[in-house]
């Protein structure tokens, strides 16, 4: 086993491997799928950021948290997406260190602030529907603040710890890594030195940012449900439901996609698999955001109308 010495020949760039076993036309077909669904997403977060803004009604904690999502799902894509559709069109695409380091910092700190945004979230239904009497007074504007804020302190903080303990490691010879962005596992596996206390490392830092916000979610939503069953009218019933289903569907599939990658043993780790599921989480669930809340939620398409100069949808 390798140990960090002085005279190590350091590696100054890492080449992405990417798409590059794919050949030019399913590369280019990928390119123009890959763009189209980052140009929406984009839009799509941009647009309701803007209407959450402009349409007093939307000024509730809920939506609050909502146009932060968008912010962060919109910075969390282009830190990752731009370097891989150019990746797709150039397969030999490399990256400095500093550079590798400071897509890892801003992918670990968008990505785990939007895990704790999703548990607020829950928190938030939560209380609307079980104790809507002091709803206004728990989600107040102090306490949305300092949730929103709390989050992005917890993504900062772990991307930290995480980015220091990667790239504390010596990286000797092996400089392609298997993935079509900078990503902990994949620059563990180049490192020329042992590194049993990083995994450990990731691995407590992943059970933290995901195990946690999805306890906190399950248990809200238990309570949720409990609460919808004891309502008497179908309608209430129904209306209830119908607020959480946005957020519960955005949830299964983002908290499903980054456990199945970084929950599971090392043993079991294919980068092939974990390639196809960063697809998922990179590209496609920033993309849900504004698709499952503007098409599922009334009162995102009635501002949405109004910003539009036509009449709101009806009932």
């Amino acid at each position: 086993m390798l140990t960090s010495q002085p005279n190590y020949t350091s590696v100054t760039k890492f080449l992405f491997e990417g798409f590059s076993s794919f050949g030019w036309q399913h590369r280019l077909v990928l390119f123009v799928i890959f763009l189209m669904l980052y140009l929406v997403t984009l839009s799509g977060n941009v647009i309701i950021v803007n209407i959450i803004h402009l349409d007093r009604h939307l000024h509730t904690p809920m939506y609050f948290f909502l146009s932060i999502l968008s912010i962060s799902d919109t910075c969390y894509t282009v830190v990752i997406i731009p370097r891989m559709l150019y990746g797709l069109l150039s397969p030999q695409t490399t990256i400095s260190f500093q550079d590798c380091a400071t897509q890892l910092f801003f992918y670990l700190t968008f990505g785990i602030n939007n895990c704790f945004l999703l548990m607020a979230m829950g928190y938030d239904r939560y209380v609307a529907i079980c104790n809507p009497l002091r709803y206004s007074v728990i989600m107040g504007k102090r306490t949305c603040a300092q949730l929103a804020l709390g989050s992005l302190g917890i993504g900062l903080s772990m991307a930290i710890i995480q980015v220091t303990s990667v790239f504390s490691l010596p990286f000797c010879h092996a400089f392609v890594i298997s993935h079509f962005f900078c990503d902990v596992r994949p620059l563990l596996k180049l490192a020329c030195a042992n590194t049993t206390a990083n995994e450990i490392i990731n691995f407590v830092v992943s059970v933290f940012v995901l195990i946690l916000p999805m306890c906190v979610v399950f248990i809200s939503y238990v309570l949720i449900i409990s609460t919808i069953l004891k309502i008497a009218s179908a309608e209430g019933r129904k209306k209830a439901f119908a607020t959480c289903a946005s957020h519960l569907t955005v949830v299964i599939i983002h908290y499903g996609c980054t456990s199945i990658i970084y929950l599971q043993p090392k043993s079991q780790s294919f980068l092939g698999q974990d390639r196809l599921i960063s697809v998922t989480y990179t590209v496609i669930t920033p993309l849900l955001n504004p698709l499952v809340y503007s098409l599922r939620n009334k009162e995102v398409k009635d501002a949405l109308c109004k910003a539009l100069g036509r009449k709101p949808i009806s009932t």
